[in-house]
């Protein structure tokens, strides 16, 4: 089986292309990306303009998919249904579940069920994510862990830290880390500042995370490990980055679309919606998320999925628990802000929402290569819809951008060559173009 996407703008960091080209897919692969590809009658055409975008499959490097133990919140196939109609043809599935995937019975679990995307793994890093006893890290990286976290607990032992480091520096496996002091945050359910005061919550100071980067810094430079950064929302913990970069250590790092969209401004009429953690911040944070975006510092937008029952979410904002979905905004609310305000490039889009990602943890994909498996999705970067969780294929409904109009969509998915997903628009392109 052939298939033929004629005629879209072709967007490629790995091979440094943008223009209108046609990509040829044969079976799982891509075959070639040229000019006029001519077409035969064992091709699946699908005629695009050249305002859609053709781009290596978007990867999520950080969701909470919550299988197994809390199906009422997600399981593998919802949330995975919910990354493809976000235009992700892969993700990365965080270990905070019940039990945690932190030995051979729970990753093989998660291998078997169903998803029609790749599923990578981000194993525990300590035993029941404790920050206690290191996992058996070399048995899990030979069933398919991609990385090794504690997230959503930070391993406040710094002497654990340094022996989890330096395993996964024997492994040549990345540390994905949670940067939270907790005796910083305490009982803090937002940022601690003027909008924290005023409103009489206790907040989360910044020094809170960016202590953490400092001495997971301090660590990595010991222990030869590559730290990767999750969720970084602090100006201060961007400039300690950017130094260990320029340094020369191996620390890369990722942001989440909320954090650069959002500031803790949003939270006067305390919506439980958009309690997370990290908290939002001010505006002066995210205008440096987006300067780190722009200067490479960061190297990744990651939409830390968080999907909660009705339920746990409906309660007073300082009670209920942290968390946001993101999976299906993540790409329109990337567009609307970054994109359409002039801020990153299409090329710069693309490069943090898939060859960036699948650099950060070593993963297949993120480029449109010769021979690359055919992971694609193909993007109407002017499309305009409004956000209704009500319509969301994720069982959950903790969306921070609930009624927002965003302007940019995927509308169509390739994994290994099939075509998972295709918005109506779609179809009627042929028509519209003649």
């Amino acid at each position: 089986m052939k298939t033929l996407l004629k005629g879209g703008r072709v967007i490629d960091p790995s091979q440094n292309l943008d223009g209108v080209y046609d990509v040829l897919i044969e079976a799982d692969h891509i075959v070639s990306v040229d000019k006029d590809i001519p077409v035969s009658e064992e091709m699946t055409v699908h005629t695009l303009t050249s305002d859609q975008w053709v781009v290596p499959g978007l990867i999520d490097i950080h969701v909470h998919l919550r299988d197994p133990g809390f199906p009422h919140r997600e399981t593998v196939e919802s949330g995975t249904e919910a990354a493809i109609a976000g235009g992700f043809t892969a993700v990365c599935c965080m270990p905070n579940t019940q039990p945690v995937l932190d030995d051979t019975l729970t990753l093989e679990y998660l291998k078997a069920q169903k998803s029609r995307i790749a599923v990578y793994p981000i194993a525990a890093a300590t035993k029941n994510i404790e920050g206690k006893e290191p996992t058996e890290m070399a048995t899990l990286k030979k069933l398919g862990a991609v990385g090794f976290s504690d997230d959503g607990h930070a391993i406040m032992n710094a002497q654990i830290a340094r022996i989890v480091m330096t395993y996964c520096a024997m492994l040549d496996m990345p540390f994905v880390c949670h940067a939270e002091d907790t005796n910083l945050s305490g009982r803090g359910c937002m940022h601690e500042g003027h909008y924290s005061a005023l409103l009489g919550l206790p907040g989360v100071p910044w020094a809170a995370e960016t202590v953490m980067i400092a001495r997971d810094i301090e660590l990595s430079r010991l222990t030869g490990c590559h730290v990767h950064f999750t969720h970084v929302s602090a100006k201060e913990s961007i400039a300690l980055i950017r130094r260990a970069k320029a340094e020369g250590l191996r620390i890369t790092a990722d942001v989440t679309p909320h954090h650069i969209a959002l500031t803790d401004a949003e939270l006067m009429e305390y919506d439980a919606d958009l309690r997370m953690n990290p908290p939002l911040r001010t505006q002066a944070d995210v205008h440096a998320l987006v300067e780190a975006l722009q200067d490479g510092t960061v190297d990744a937008i990651a939409t830390d999925h968080a999907p909660y029952a009705r339920g746990e979410k409906n309660q007073a904002f300082d009670c209920c628990p942290n968390g946001v979905i993101g999976l299906e905004t993540s790409l329109g609310v990337v567009l609307t802000h970054l994109y359409h305000s002039g801020k990153l490039t299409a090329m710069q889009i693309v490069e943090k929402m898939s060859t960036g990602p699948a650099q950060c943890l070593h993963l297949p994909g993120g480029t449109l290569q010769a021979g690359a498996p055919a992971d694609i999705t193909v993007i109407d970067s002017h499309f305009q819809w409004q956000v209704d969780p009500a319509q969301f294929k994720s069982k959950a409904r903790n969306c921070p951008f609930k009624g927002h109009t965003l302007q940019g969509k995927a509308v169509q998915v390739f994994s290994r060559g099939r075509e998972l997903f295709v918005d109506e628009y779609v179809r009627q392109i042929p028509d519209l173009i003649g």
